[in-house]
Order: structure tokens, then C-alpha cells, then sequence
């Protein structure tokens, strides 16, 4: 099915035919109909199913009728490189239209994002701790709000954003349209999703809890003090072209980064204490091939749409099965095939076997004939702690065996993983 069958502007369909969209996906085909007869809605669908076209195509068809130089829809998602996503769709869509947009994300100067207020950009993307401030500071106009949107609804609950949440729903206006789009539909969101919405339509596009179709699975049994070494085994016997490695704490992330880089490999890493500047280097470049491996702790579980990413890997078991699911979603995109090797320790079993359960499937276990699983641990001078000791595992300790001294961490908002800000009209990307 084309999607002019689906009753969008010309404008719209010709920007989709210059993206490359061939045809709607599955959660395409439903919400957009939906969402151009008005109906509030609730859709669930994984990541990587076009849920961003899904909702800014019928918001944009509707605002070529509408004022402009007025904000009317407004999109609020957790962090900022999903913030900076979905800006670039806006850009892509909105390039035969006149359609603004602006982005109010943390970590960014409050000055061009209050000129996008001021304004009026048709469609505002916000994350919750940034949009906040700006309505403290009065310097939001939503008087002729017409559509909001709640993004990845499950993944705000999760960092924490639900109180954040309930206090801008209850200082905009009334409104004739929300849409609620999520990966997973926990009771927390479907109790919200009551509250705030209006005789919702639901769509469900595929099992919540399944990973991708063409995403092949394996996990990797190790000891915890060589799965740097099996990693490296693997990046250096395997055709591995673009490679995406989960860590769970950005110290983990740094460490790693620097040893696949010693070994001759082009590596970028991304977490939260790299600058925005450099999170949006790492991820460009990344996209565009010039590094092979990127390392990342969960910040990229959702917010990197890279279509060419052949491996997902998973250095430590995730705690949450939901980002696992997450996680090797970042490869299999768009139809495409991917491998995701997760590396699990004894002690790690335990949430493998969650994960397990959660997707419905035993992943094979896999061991390398050619590679030394019995070599000893490395001597540490002090006493160890459980988990391998450094600042992210256990504490670091001294060669005495005392506390080393740490520098107390920055002060963070609980958005300062946002996508950086801007307004502009669309621009054809070069």
C-alpha cells in the first residue's frame, strides 16, 4: 500500500518518496488513519518500526491547514538524542512545506530554544526537565496546542520522568488530541494513558516483549575477568563491520572504548559524561562508518537509529529483560538481518534466564574452540570486591587496600542525556 492511499498531502507523500519510505509499515498503516480522523491513540510497537513517521506525518498533514507561526503540536520524549531524531525526521518530512520546528533539551543554552518559542514553531520536541523550566519561566505559548505527544511513554517512566510528566499535562490548555506511543505497555503507562486520553483507539504491532524479526541470537558463557578478552577475540575472528557494545556503567564503557581502540580497531564511545558536542560526533560518525565500533551504555538503547549496525553486543547481562529487547533492536532494522551475542557470567545466569523468559526463547549457548577460557584473573593489589572492583563495580581501592579518593560526580539533571536544540525550517539534509 502507497502512501498516498492513506490520504496525506502530495507535499507529504513526495517527502516520503525522498526519504526512501517504499511503503507504510505495519504501525504506519494504522496509526496514521487513525490519527487524521482525530482519535486519541495508544500504540504500542518496538523500536524500529517507524513510530516517529507514524505520528509526525498526520500532525504535519493537519497543520498545513492550520495557523501558522503557532505551536499546535507538542512532542515530549525522554532524552535528547531521541529529541534530535525526531527533529530529523521533521526535517526530512517538512522539507516541501513550510512547517518549524524547535527542540527544548537539556544540556543546551535556554536562548535559541526561547527564540523558537517566541517564534511560534508549529511543532515543538521537548524533554520533560527542559520543557519544565521553560513554563516556570512563562516563556511557553501552548494556548492553540491542538496534538500532544507522549514518546517511548514506558522509557519516561523508567528514568523516573512520570511526576515531571504529570505536572506539565496539568498546566497545558485543553486539548483536542494525545497520542501515546511506547515500546512496552506497563500498568503505570495504561493507568496514564487512562487519565489523559480520550476513548483511545489501541494498535499493538507485533509481540511487546519479542525482538525484531532477522536478529539472530547467542550467548557467550565466560568468567567475568575475560570477557574483555573473548570481545576482543571476537572483533578480531569474526566479520563484524559495524558493531554496537552495551556496557552497564559509562566507567565500563571508558575502559573498553580504549582497549578495542589499542587493538587497532576505529572505536567512538557514548555516555553520559561525554560532552553533547562529542555524543553527537560519536553518533554521526558512527552512522556514517568511520568508526566499526561504537560502546555505549543504555542511552543508546533507544536513541541511535543507525539501519547498518550488523552486531549488537551485550558486555554485561541487562538487570531489565525490556533492554535487552531494546538493546538488540539497534540491529535487524528495517528489515535487515543482525547478529546480538550477549557475554554472561556465572552470576549473571540468573538474569539471562529472566531474559529468556521474557522473549519466549532459549538462546543457544556458544563456546570457541580457539579461545583460552581457563586463563587465571589478573593479580589486584588490595582486597577485591565482587563485580571486579573499579569505581563503577564495587569501589575502587588503593594498593594499601583502603578507599581510593574519588572526585565527587557533577551535578546532573535527570535529562542530561537530552538531543541537542535548534528551530528552524526543514532543510533538505546534505
Amino acid at each position: 500500500m502507497p502512501f498516498k492511499a492513506l490520504g496525506l498531502h502530495p507535499l507529504l507523500v513526495q517527502a516520503t518518496h525522498d526519504m526512501r519510505y517504499e511503503e507504510p509499515t505495519p504501525i504506519q498503516a494504522q496509526a496514521i488513519p487513525a490519527i487524521l480522523a482525530g482519535r486519541d491513540l495508544i500504540a504500542t510497537a518496538q523500536t524500529g518500526t517507524g513510530k516517529t513517521a507514524a505520528f509526525i506525518l498526520p500532525i504535519m498533514h493537519r497543520l498545513l491547514s492550520l495557523p501558522k507561526k503557532v505551536t499546535q503540536a507538542l512532542v515530549i520524549t525522554p532524552t535528547r538524542e531521541l529529541a534530535q531524531q525526531i527533529g530529523d525526521v521533521c526535517v526530512g518530512l517538512g522539507y516541501h512545506t513550510q512547517i518549524g520546528f524547535g527542540q527544548l533539551v537539556g544540556g543546551m543554552a535556554m536562548g535559541p530554544q526561547q527564540k523558537a518559542l517566541r517564534a511560534g514553531a508549529e511543532i515543538i520536541i521537548a524533554t520533560p526537565g527542559r520543557l519544565l523550566d521553560h513554563m516556570r519561566q512563562s516563556q511557553t505559548r501552548f494556548d492553540q496546542l491542538h496534538t500532544l505527544v507522549l514518546d517511548e511513554a514506558d522509557r519516561m517512566f523508567d528514568m523516573g520522568f512520570l511526576p515531571d510528566i504529570k505536572r506539565i499535562v496539568a498546566r497545558l490548555p485543553a486539548r483536542k488530541q494525545t497520542l501515546l506511543f511506547s515500546a512496552t505497555m506497563p500498568p503505570v503507562i495504561a493507568k496514564l494513558a487512562k487519565e489523559m486520553l480520550r476513548d483511545p483507539l489501541t494498535i499493538q504491532v507485533g509481540r511487546r516483549s519479542a525482538p525484531a524479526v532477522g536478529i539472530t541470537q547467542a550467548a557467550y558463557p565466560v568468567v567475568e575477568h575475560l570477557k574483555t578478552a573473548l570481545l576482543r577475540h571476537l572483533l578480531r575472528n569474526l566479520d563484524m563491520p559495524s558493531v554496537l557494545v552495551f556496557t552497564r556503567t559509562k566507567q565500563s564503557a571508558r575502559r573498553l572504548a580504549r582497549t578495542i581502540e589499542a587493538d587497532g580497531f576505529k572505536v567512538t564511545e557514548l555516555h553520559s559524561n561525554r560532552t553533547q558536542a562529542q555524543r553527537t560526533r560519536s553518533m554521526e560518525g558512527f552512522r556514517r562508518g568511520e568508526f566499526q565500533v561504537l560502546v555505549a551504555t543504555n542511552i543508546a538503547a533507544r536513541g541511535l537509529d543507525v539501519t547498518h549496525i550488523t552486531h549488537v553486543i551485550s558486555f554485561d547481562v541487562p538487570n531489565v529483560p525490556d533492554e535487552y529487547v531494546h538493546r538488540i533492536g539497534r540491529t535487524g532494522r528495517a528489515e535487515a538481518e543482525g547478529d546480538a551475542f550477549i557475554l554472561v557470567s556465572p552470576p549473571e545466569e540468573k538474569s539471562l534466564s529472566a531474559i529468556e523468559r521474557h522473549i519466549g526463547q532459549r538462546l543457544p549457548r556458544v563456546t570457541l574452540p580457539d579461545f583460552e577460557y581457563g586463563a587465571p584473573a589478573p593479580i589486584k593489589h588490595g582486597k577485591p570486591k565482587p563485580g571486579g572492583g573499579g569505581r563503577g563495580q564495587g569501589g575502587a581501592r588503593s594498593a594499601r587496600g583502603g578507599k581510593a579518593p574519588s572526585r565527587p560526580a557533577p551535578a546532573a539533571r535527570k535529562d542530561a542525556g537530552d538531543a541537542p536544540s535548534g528551530y528552524g525550517r526543514p532543510r533538505r539534509p546534505r
